[in-house]
Order: structure tokens, then sequence, then C-alpha cells
């Protein structure tokens, strides 16, 4: 029985019909293992995914726990049902992403728990992260600005926090809530918005994550949905009249370019 509060992180990975990417993150994902555990949110499968499937698939010895959603109810109510489920219990200090297909480094946990607790004041921490589409043998390095001050200027522009590589305070759910539901396909830039007005942020300038780019992905697939999600986003959120006008306005381009063209000026922007 795991007591409350006892593990420095809970690692947050929601599922629907991807059982083999998950087994491919879960594979990743190396810690203390008294440390931390694994909370899976099975979004309503057509196979559920359980213990035993899990098991046969990818051998693991830290705790693992599933919900699951009788039927599909999409990505912000799977991690909001994650997220509350990690309120009630009490069970870790801070709350770390990840999505199925994704793939951590050996020591992404461990020097992102490092800098946490040697960093009292952040509250949120990220990392860079490499976009890989595993298929096509195309990739790109994702970089961007890492302290504080800078983030939040850069913030207008582009969400420089890559969900899967996040790290935050459990404690700061009570300040900001879960993830908003008003911002189709962007609510994790909703939520980053609105952690950075009551802590700290850092990235550390390492890549500790792999990223998958899936054309059947949330972010490809419903991309224009998302970009004018972060349009309004900014809007509401931003802080510097000037970087609100010049980030909306980049956003309204982006909506103008094919997906291709824009994946293919990112790697030859790196």
């Amino acid at each position: 029985m795991i007591k409350s509060k006892s593990l420095d992180f809970c690692l947050l990975i929601p599922c629907y019909d991807n059982l083999d990417g998950l087994l491919f993150s879960l594979r990743s994902v190396s810690y203390y293992t008294d440390r931390f555990m694994v909370l899976i949110v099975d979004d309503g499968s057509a196979i559920p995914v359980t213990s035993t499937s899990i098991r046969l698939g990818v051998k693991i010895n830290f705790p693992l726990f599933i919900l699951r959603n009788e039927v599909n109810q999409g990505i912000t109510a799977a991690l909001n049902c994650g997220l509350q489920w990690i309120e009630e219990n009490e069970i870790a200090s801070y709350i770390a992403r990840l999505d199925c297909g994704d793939q951590c480094s050996p020591d992404r946990f461990y020097k992102q728990m490092d800098f946490m607790q040697s960093h009292p004041e952040v509250g949120l921490l990220g990392s860079w992260c490499v976009f890989e589409d595993r298929i096509k043998s195309f990739r790109y390095q994702y970089t961007t600005p890492t302290r504080n001050r800078e983030i939040k200027r850069a913030l207008h522009f582009r969400n420089v926090f890559i969900h899967p590589t996040v790290v935050f305070k459990t404690t700061l759910l009570k300040k900001v809530g879960h993830y908003p539901t008003n911002f189709i396909y962007a609510e994790d830039y909703a939520l980053f918005y609105k952690l950075i007005k009551i802590t700290h942020s850092h990235i550390l300038d390492e890549f500790l994550v792999i990223c998958e780019i899936n054309n059947e992905g949330i972010s490809l697939k419903n991309r224009q949905d998302q970009l004018a999600s972060r349009g309004r986003i900014v809007m509401e959120f931003g802080t510097n009249p000037l970087l609100k006008i010049v980030g909306i306005l980049r956003l309204y381009a982006l909506r103008l370019l094919p997906k291709r063209l824009v994946l293919l000026a990112r790697k030859l922007a790196r």
C-alpha cells in the first residue's frame, strides 16, 4: 500500500487504442522503483488496457494503476480524470507527463527530480525534446528558452512546454484547477499559462524525450482547431499587448500553411 505523498512523482499517461505505443513508452521509464508510480487512463479503448496486458508486453517493477473510461471522452477529460485521482489520493509531490509512443531518456526523471528538489521555487519544469517520425525517418530537435522570464515572453508565440516533457507540483492544482475544457486540443497550453502566473518555471536545455510524430495524432490531425484555440489562449492569458498581437498574427499565418511545409521548415531550421 502506497502511503500518501510518499512518492516523488506520479507519471500520468492517457491511452486510447494504442497499447503498442503505451508499452513502448513504459519500456523507457526509469527511476527509483519505490519513489514513483505510473497512472494510466484508458479512455475507452476497444480492447481495455489491463495490468495483465501490460505485464505481458513489458517487464516493469514499479507501481502501476489503471483508470478506465468505458466510453471515449477525449484527451482533456482523460487527463482531468487522472489529475482528480492523484489529488484525491495525495500520492505524490509532482505530476509528470508522457504520451503513448514517446520515449524518455534513461536519466530524464533523475535529472528532473534533482532539479525540482534543489529549486523549490520552480513549480513547472520541462525539457528540450526531439520530434521523430519513425516510419519516414524524419526528425528534428525542438529547443526553447530555458529561464522563467524568457519563457513568459516566448509563450506568446508558441507552447515552449512540450507536454510529454513536463513535471509540475501537485499542490498547484488547488490554485489553477485542472486542464481547461474550453480550449480544444490546446488544454496543455492553457494550463501552462495558468501555472506560470503563480509559479516560477524552467526548461532543462537537454533532450530528455523523443516525441513521436504521428499524422493520426491529436495535434496534427486537428491542427486547425488547435491553432484557433492557441490564438484564444494568447488573447486571454498573454500579458504583453504588443507580444499578444504578434503572437496572434503568427498563429494566423500558421493556419494558412500546410502542415507538411511547417514540419519541413522546422527540420531545416534546427
